[in-house]
């Protein structure tokens, strides 16, 4: 079971970016957990919050266009550090992304989705059952240049 946070009513702002811009995914995980869970069982957290996140917003435009067949083949991570040159240019050349980013633990995850939440940022933080606390959240998909500023200081997932 898990928490549902939502932006149905967001302003018409959130929604106005150029075409070309990237769409992307933000899945945020808690580095406590990371550290003391199964891997597995991490990465398991992080799946439910992505396909939560994308079933709760299925009508949303960019949901539509993140997941259509003609997308689905193009989705890659967004992990550039290890690449070279050539990879690094096809690697900006995707329309789609989804970054894996993580929190030290669950006050931050927790302040993260209050600071999405009061900006209208569509997410799903997903409170694990039976245990009833929060593991990770996904934002639905946007353009880039919609939500990169709310995720630009957390580190990328390693």
């Amino acid at each position: 079971m898990a928490s549902s946070t939502g932006a149905e009513d967001a302003p018409a702002a959130v929604n106005s970016e150029p075409a070309s811009d990237v769409l992307v995914q933000y899945v945020v995980l808690r580095r406590d957990l990371i550290d003391t869970w199964p891997l597995g069982s991490v990465v398991t957290q992080g799946c439910h919050a992505s396909v939560a996140a994308l079933w709760s917003h299925k009508d949303d435009p960019h949901t539509i266009d993140y997941c259509s067949p003609e997308n689905l083949d193009s989705m890659h991570k967004a992990s550039p550090l290890f690449f070279n040159q050539l990879q690094l240019h096809q690697w900006l050349s995707f329309k789609l992304k989804l970054v894996t980013l993580e929190v030290k633990g669950e006050m931050q995850l927790k302040n993260l989705s209050e600071k999405l939440t009061s900006n209208n940022i569509a997410h799903k933080l997903w409170i694990e059952q039976p245990e009833n606390y929060p593991t990770c959240l996904a934002s639905k998909p946007y353009p880039k240049s919609v939500v990169s500023a709310f995720f630009k200081k957390l580190k990328l997932c390693k």
